[in-house]
């Protein structure tokens, strides 16, 4: 779960001390720091619901930038990259830095094994004249990520800290490494369930890991909000615990590992050749290079904020997880965004979101200025249930509750 805020900020109102110190660790951690390394959400689905063809616009928060690159390798025509974070949009200059300057070797040794020897003299020399001012002051000091292989920058920033701990956990508290490798490595879908039910799962699932998995402030940290926590246990039977332990059954039982690049790179601090994301593939690589990485660009700003500004039409809007905390944080401004999509949006335009809890009902009582009068968000969507459903169910992060496409009625 993403639980990407957007930059929106509350109005302030009295609340419990418990309540009001995690709204401040999560707001701390984000507004603060390089929050996520990778995409933690699967771009394979949103290939298939968006079906990107050259005369598509698409508008996706930023995150770490692997799925913008990934959706102008599907064939989109422009993305624009949005995040009120600057730090994910510097990652994903960075990216696009490294792809016109680098050769595949060096790329997938600094953004695949996540270092790279001499990184600060090839910084110096060839991508730092690639980025806007505010990228080359962050990177400036922060590069340094990417010079350790004992500390790869996939053990870096929020998540990737919470990956460092859980490998930690993984090696030197359950000590279960060797059956990892052995899942990571499987081939049959019936030798991974078996190694997963019969070894690793009654060894993983220690009282003390529950109890982390409660507190708001490590679910800050791969960036779930209260409110996602809230709305996970609102609807899910056993709680954010009982819901986490059955993705994992999913992940690790139900769904094949071999491609399955999200969990390789958090259990193990790098990618393979053979299990990465589609931007890191040699042949994929040369394509951006040869222009594709052209048709993206990155925009520090809301969602709002970039649609009242860039009179641009939009036919795809990737909007990740963001609304569960708006939603509960500031209403009004969950329906101002959703104007401005309205407005900026082509007919027909296709949206994707994903959700901490198994129902937006809050998506249903969103009330928007349309043709001069106000009308309640869902008499102007149409919902793929069923495409959604499906691809949910193949979902190779399955940490979301659910996944929904809709497109903007005639």
């Amino acid at each position: 779960m993403g639980g990407k805020s957007n930059g929106y900020r509350e109005r302030e109102i009295p609340m419990p001390a418990a309540k009001w110190l995690s709204r401040r660790v999560f707001e701390f951690v984000h507004s603060h720091n390089l929050v996520y390394n990778t995409c933690w959400e699967d771009p394979r689905l949103d290939r298939q619901a968006m079906q990107l063809g050259p005369e598509d616009r698409v508008l996706v928060i930023t995150s770490a930038g692997c799925n913008a690159l990934d959706y102008v390798l599907a064939g989109a025509g422009r993305v624009y990259a949005v995040d009120m974070n600057p730090r994910q949009n510097a990652l994903l200059e960075l990216k696009i830095a490294g792809i016109r300057q680098l050769a595949w070797d060096d790329f997938f040794q600094m953004f695949g094994q996540g270092h790279l020897p001499h990184v600060r003299q090839v910084y110096r020399q060839r991508l730092r004249g690639q980025l806007s001012v505010w990228s080359q002051r962050y990177w400036d000091r922060w590069i340094s990520f990417f010079s350790r292989p004992s500390r790869p920058f996939y053990f870096r920033g929020t998540s990737g800290s919470f990956a460092r701990a859980l490998n930690f956990y993984i090696d030197r508290v359950v000590k279960v490494r060797p059956i990892v490798d052995q899942l990571l490595a499987s081939k049959s879908l019936v030798d991974q369930r078996k190694l997963y039910y019969e070894e690793l799962r009654g060894r993983f699932w220690t009282r003390a890991l529950r109890f982390a998995l409660r507190r708001d402030a490590t679910l800050s940290m791969v960036g779930v909000p209260e409110a996602q926590r809230l709305q996970v246990e609102r609807h899910y039977p056993g709680g954010i615990v009982q819901f986490i332990e059955e993705s994992l059954d999913a992940v690790f039982a139900q769904l094949p590992l071999h491609d399955n690049y999200f969990w390789r790179v958090y259990m193990t601090g790098s990618y393979s050749p053979e299990c990465c994301p589609e931007y890191l593939k040699p042949q994929n690589f040369e394509r951006l290079k040869s222009g594709l990485v052209d048709r993206t660009s990155c925009h520090t700003n809301t969602i709002q904020g970039f649609l009242d500004q860039e009179t641009v039409s939009i036919s795809r809007f990737v909007l990740l997880d963001h609304m569960d905390w708006l939603s509960t944080h500031n209403f009004s401004l969950l329906e101002a965004e959703w104007s401005a999509i309205l407005q900026r949006a082509t007919p027909g335009a296709r949206l994707l979101w994903r959700s901490g809890g198994l129902r937006t009902d809050f998506v249903d009582q969103v009330v928007v200025r349309q043709n001069g009068r106000l009308t309640r968000l869902p008499e102007l969507l149409r919902y793929d249930r069923e495409l959604a459903s499906r691809l949910h169910s193949l979902d190779r992060v399955h940490t979301y509750g659910s996944f929904y496409i809709a497109d903007v009625a005639a």
